[in-house]
């Protein structure tokens, strides 16, 4: 889903490009919209489909359309929370991804922050690295991944981010929500609960990333 440019002689402003593995993912982002919401210029809502593979493969050929050139890259999702305390549809804002390549850090965290916690209310928001796995992470490898630093674990925003690089500079985030977390497993009962919960935080963050998107088209000092 593409939001129509200005209208008027003026160049408009680099897109925003939203980078989601599932449907149900997609469902939530795109139908995060309000109408008569302000956004910076086109934004779009990209499923590429499970896997750093996937992911890769996805971004890097949206990124090659003139129309996404220099676009803004952040990806979302939902994520398996790694840290004691954590609960479905806490929000993570990754300070940086790591994967088979190295970190990759990420731009305006504090803006997300700030942004999320006000669209948002009343959820927690926690920041750290973010690591991507090429597999649904389980039982002890969890624990294995929580003593490397990491706040949580996806298989996508990783890839995502540095095949946005790969590509040209650009801002980039990732901010994902708990839908799993060492006290609430996806194979547990409450997993159903967690997932509507998870879903229904999706659904309340596009404003965020709008501001985010914001603040990164403006010029640096």
């Amino acid at each position: 889903m593409t939001a129509a440019p200005p209208s008027g002689t003026e160049e408009p402003p680099s897109p925003l490009l939203v980078a989601c593995a599932l449907g149900i993912e997609q469902l939530a982002l795109r139908s995060a919209r309000r109408p008569g919401a302000a956004a910076p210029g086109p934004y779009t809502v990209l499923r590429t489909g499970m896997g750093p593979d996937n992911a890769r493969r996805a971004v890097s050929g949206a990124l090659g359309d003139p129309a996404l050139a220099g676009a803004a890259v952040l990806a979302s999702g939902f994520c398996a929370g790694l840290r004691p305390g954590m609960h479905p549809g806490d929000l993570v804002v990754a300070e940086e991804t790591r994967g088979p390549e190295g970190a990759t850090p990420c731009a305006g965290t504090e803006i997300l922050v700030a942004a999320l916690e006000r669209a948002a209310p009343g959820r927690r928001v926690h920041t750290g690295p973010l690591i991507g796995s090429d597999h649904v992470v389980r039982g002890q490898e969890r624990a294995l991944l929580r003593a490397r630093g990491a706040l949580a674990v996806d298989m996508e925003s990783a890839a995502t981010l540095r095949a946005a690089l790969a590509v040209g500079p650009r801002p980039v985030a990732a901010v994902r929500v708990v839908v799993d977390a060492p006290e609430h497993e996806l194979v547990r009962i409450g997993t159903v609960t967690g997932g509507i919960s998870a879903f229904r935080v999706l659904r309340s963050v596009m404003p965020a990333f709008l501001e985010w998107h914001r603040f990164s088209l403006l010029p640096r000092r």
